[in-house]
């Protein structure tokens, strides 16, 4: 049980938005604790970017959480028959998975609530990814009014508070804040259908927002392609 006052948990997925909110929580001090999950997602290729960056960062401890979600066989995340969208919409799209958000973070927030954190880190963006419904402030302060509710430390006054620091950043304002603060995009791995080696396909939308991300920061994108 972690007794530091500034720990924290971070949902930590290997890509570019969830290894900057966790440079943004150290930043603050927090003591951090990653969470991953192994949930059915076509590749393991992120899961193996969850490990490099925890490492580097030199996290209290990792986590990797095996959940099985293909019976939510309508995205294309978990329905590998499925094909992956290649152009940018601002409608749901098809690699949105059901309810994940709201899993993920309903784990995060029994372990923070064992750790005794004091908030959960989870790297939710409205601005490039407006179509996800479990990326939105509104879904967040739901979530959090749930939290309050749910759980011991809530009913008790001392919530657990959950921080979204990337939810009104672009994609070109993240990654320079990640360069500010040392971030190594190149172990990150955002493609929805990377080989087992990482490397990105360059054509699905996750792979074309971040190549408009580095773009639009001036940078050179440090990404590994096919």
């Amino acid at each position: 049980m972690a007794t530091n006052k500034k720990t924290a948990v971070v949902l930590l997925s290997g890509g570019l938005d969830s290894v900057t909110a966790l440079a943004m929580a150290q930043q603050q001090d927090y003591q951090c604790y990653a969470l991953s999950f192994r949930y059915g997602q076509r590749h393991t290729a992120e899961l193996e970017a969850c490990q490099r960056i925890a490492q580097a960062a030199n996290v209290e401890k990792h986590h990797i959480v095996d959940l099985d979600l293909s019976l939510f066989e309508n995205s294309a995340l978990t329905n590998h028959a499925l094909d992956i969208p290649t152009q940018v919409t601002d409608d749901i799209p098809i690699t949105y998975v059901p309810a994940r958000n709201t899993i993920f973070l309903s784990v995060a927030m029994g372990w923070a609530e064992v750790l005794e954190a004091k908030a959960i880190f989870i790297g939710v963006n409205a601005v490039d990814y407006s179509g996800y419904p479990d990326c939105r402030p509104e879904f967040i302060a739901a979530f959090q009014s749930m939290c309050d509710l749910a759980t011991k430390v809530g009913v008790e006054g001392k919530s657990i508070e959950i921080l979204t620091p990337l939810i009104n950043m672009t994609k070109a304002e993240i990654i320079k804040e990640g360069v500010r603060l040392g971030v190594n995009y190149a172990d990150t791995v955002s493609c929805y259908q990377a080989t087992q080696e990482g490397l990105a396909c360059g054509q699905c939308d996750s792979c074309q927002l971040r190549a408009q991300g580095f773009a639009d920061a001036g940078l050179i994108d440090p990404t590994r392609y096919q």
